[in-house]
């Protein structure tokens, strides 16, 4: 593995004592690496979402073995359902009075077409929707939690297929449709591709619109996780064949998120910057194509804002 990817959580990952983390999809894959590393760095609290009950008896199970004084609470959140989102955000905001780090790493991939509850198509809905009113919810506990001295991060998950190219990048107008007509050969790919791209451009107007929050966002690699394994064998072959040579441990993939949600800031090397994007791990790198279109991000937060106006706690 090449000398950038190294990364020591024992030693990289500072004493989290006193901080409350909050990480979405924590029950498999590098959500769960990211939970069992933090735990170790005696954090406050740290909550965890997912869908399956099963899954997170087994990883709170082994949190306690490993770290029994670290609290860790799960909570179930369908992003797919803004009303789970909603009920998440309520028990958050009623069991702690502060919130430092929040993960944004829960999603879902190469999907068949179809619509979220709310009617957004599958990928844009989960992906980004989901997310943006989780955080919006919880944006008067993050700067609250800032103002009282604290370095509160948020590290948004997108992926290099953010630059699957989508003319006019993120098609907002067709939002609330399955897009079975964006292309008959990439059309699965193009529509997660879009919703990675709104995660990216997305953390760098959050940056913008709530400057006392670090707002990142990153690639945390590409792995074999049940994202991936759970495919069908044209999905995962797609996958394989792209990403020949470059394919990392599941541990390792979970790395880029937890640097970015520790490491010092500022805007040298190995620090985070807000409003910026890093690959594996902590390298800081401008997006290509619309990843870097400002005017897109803008767009798409003030989109979002109107679509989630309605939604209180």
């Amino acid at each position: 593995m090449p000398a950038k990817l190294k990364f020591d959580t024992a030693t990289e990952i500072p004493s989290l004592s006193g901080k409350v983390i909050l990480i979405t999809g924590g029950t498999a894959g590098l959500g769960r690496e990211t939970v069992v590393s933090f735990a170790a760095h005696s954090p406050g609290h740290i909550y965890f979402t997912g869908r399956s009950q099963s899954s997170a008896d087994s990883l709170v199970r082994e949190v306690k073995s490993k770290h029994p004084d670290t609290p860790v609470t799960f909570m179930q959140c369908d992003l797919a359902s803004l009303d789970s989102v909603q009920k998440a955000a309520k028990v958050i905001l009623a069991q702690t009075d502060r919130l430092d780090i929040a993960i944004l790493n829960a999603g879902v991939m190469a999907l068949p077409a179809a619509l979220t509850k709310e009617g957004y198509e599958i990928h844009f809905g989960t992906n980004h929707v989901g997310h943006a009113l989780l955080v919006k919810l919880l944006t008067p506990l993050l700067e609250a939690t800032a103002a009282h001295g604290g370095d509160v991060r948020l590290v948004w998950t997108t992926s290099l297929a953010y630059r699957i190219p989508v003319k006019g990048g993120i098609l907002l107008d067709k939002g609330k449709t399955t897009q079975t007509d964006i292309s008959p050969v990439m059309g699965t790919w193009m529509r997660y591709g879009q919703s990675k791209l709104a995660n990216l451009v997305y953390a760098r107007a959050y940056a913008k619109h709530h400057p006392s929050i670090t707002s990142v966002s990153i690639h945390p690699g590409v792995s074999a996780t049940g994202l991936v394994t759970s495919l069908s064998f044209a999905q995962r072959m797609f996958i394989y064949l792209t990403t020949v040579n470059s394919m990392i441990s599941v541990e390792e993939c979970g790395w880029n998120q937890q640097w970015a949600a520790t490491a010092p800031l500022g805007s040298g090397e190995r620090q985070v910057e807000t409003g910026k994007y890093y690959e594996p791990v902590g390298v800081k790198v401008v997006p290509s194509g619309e990843g870097s279109n400002d005017e897109l991000a803008e767009k798409l937060w003030e989109w979002t804002e109107a679509e989630l106006a309605s939604f209180t706690v």
